[in-house]
């Protein structure tokens, strides 16, 4: 059986979405903002494959309205396993909210 690029992408943005669903549920009831559209936003941005690239407006503008610090202490293993964390802060970082420095982002410490 022969897989193209677009279905093996299709499938690891389904699986990032599920698995970060369920600890979206453990993060919404501790974290302030919107971890749905974080996910749908920025998700792109943020997976382990591929280069660092810059966000979108959309990507933006959920950010912002977040507590990063907070969701920060949910990461897991898990979590680290799909998302890049050093891309997760450049990110924030780009979208003008930056993760303070020595932030224990699952096991990235934000330099």
């Amino acid at each position: 059986m022969k897989f193209h690029s677009s279905h093996v992408l299709v499938f690891i943005l389904f699986l990032s979405v599920n698995i970060l669903s369920f600890n979206t549920k453990i993060v919404s009831a501790q974290c302030q903002g919107d971890f749905q559209g974080l996910i749908q936003q920025c998700s792109q941005y943020v997976q382990k494959s591929g280069p660092k690239v810059i966000p979108s407006q959309l990507c933006c503008k959920v950010l912002k309205n977040v507590d990063l610090p907070c969701i920060c202490h949910y990461i897991n293993q898990d979590v680290e396993k799909i998302i890049s964390i050093e891309k997760a802060v450049y990110v924030a970082s780009f979208c003008g909210k930056p993760i303070p420095h020595r932030t224990k982002c699952g096991s990235y410490i934000v330099p």
